[in-house]
């Protein structure tokens, strides 16, 4: 880095569907739910992140909440956009002279079209990036963890994200074999929205759905230090009163099985 380094941000985003995360200096700068809220009438965001998840489910007709994407890659254009740039908007909190240029190294799921791979990267430059760098997800989390790479050893990375669940073998600094599945956290989202109302004909949302995954989600009936039961608030499909039902981790894990 130079004398004019101040005017160069180098900055890590993991576009996940799920979540997004932003890595700056080696810290965890940003970390948000991929969601934004958009006033239909003007084309303005309203809100993005927790906010906008907070408000998922609640609009009124003049707001949508919109997940840029769907399956680990960037199903809407322009809410991808709008995403990336008000994420890196809290990066530089507080009035500035100037806006530096970005230096940005994006993670994406490994089996991504070159139509994919494009929509990333254009995003990428319009929301601020000078130079745009792609990294496929299994080979950035096999050096978050500290595997040589670089060995003439085969590793598998086996990353389970909101959308997709990528498998590879990495050996010689490159993806010997690959495989994205696109069943993952989304998708155990939707099966405790299908199990609540089949088994406790009640009504739930994506929201209350990720909430039950996230407080009593579990992969064995018998674990150690079990969470308390989850208390889950909805309407009955048949009456459409509202009603309370405890659920237990082990029903979850019947569920997800």
């Amino acid at each position: 880095m130079g004398l004019f380094s101040f005017l160069t941000q180098e900055i890590a985003i993991d576009l996940g569907t799920a979540n997004t995360i932003i890595i700056q200096n080696d810290k965890i700068v940003v970390d948000e739910p991929s969601i934004v809220a958009i006033d239909k009438n003007m084309g303005k965001l309203i809100a993005i992140g927790e906010a906008a998840r907070q408000m998922h489910g609640k609009t009124h007709e003049n707001i949508k909440t919109i997940r840029p994407l769907r399956d680990g890659v960037i199903a809407d254009f322009n809410a991808a956009e709008l995403m990336i740039r008000g994420m890196i908007k809290m990066i530089n909190r507080g009035p500035k002279l100037f806006s530096p240029s970005m230096k940005m190294v994006i993670c994406i799921p490994s089996g991504s079209t070159e139509v994919e791979l494009r929509a990333v990267s254009d995003s990428s430059e319009h929301a601020g990036g000078r130079d745009v760098y792609i990294i496929y997800e299994p080979m950035a989390a096999a050096i978050g963890i500290g595997i040589d790479v670089e060995a003439p050893e085969g590793s598998m990375i086996i990353d389970i994200g909101g959308g997709t669940t990528e498998i590879a073998v990495i050996a010689l600094g490159g993806i010997v074999c690959n495989k994205s599945v696109r069943i993952a956290g989304d998708g155990f989202t939707a099966d405790i929205q299908a199990y609540m109302r089949h088994q406790h004909n009640i009504k739930i949302g994506e929201r209350t759905a990720e909430d039950i995954k996230i407080a009593v989600g579990a992969a064995f009936p018998d674990i150690d230090n079990p969470p308390a039961d989850y208390i889950v608030r909805g309407p009955k499909i048949m009456t459409v009163l509202p009603d309370e039902i405890p659920v237990s981790y082990q029903e979850i894990d019947y569920c997800l099985d």
